[in-house]
């Protein structure tokens, strides 16, 4: 027997909950930019111990 792709709820717009997506969201875009932060200043400390 083949899926029934015609027996899904219909979406509604807006009718999700995002809190907990936009706390993932912001907690991967902080990560992101200590890791960055952090890789910026191993370089710049290994381009000064190395010249």
């Amino acid at each position: 027997m083949m899926a029934d792709y015609d027996n899904k709820p219909e979406a509604t717009q807006g009718s999700m909950d995002l809190t907990e997506h936009k706390k993932t969201f912001a907690g991967f875009i902080r990560g992101s930019i200590w890791i960055t932060g952090l890789s910026i200043g191993v370089l710049i400390f290994l381009a000064l111990v190395n010249g």
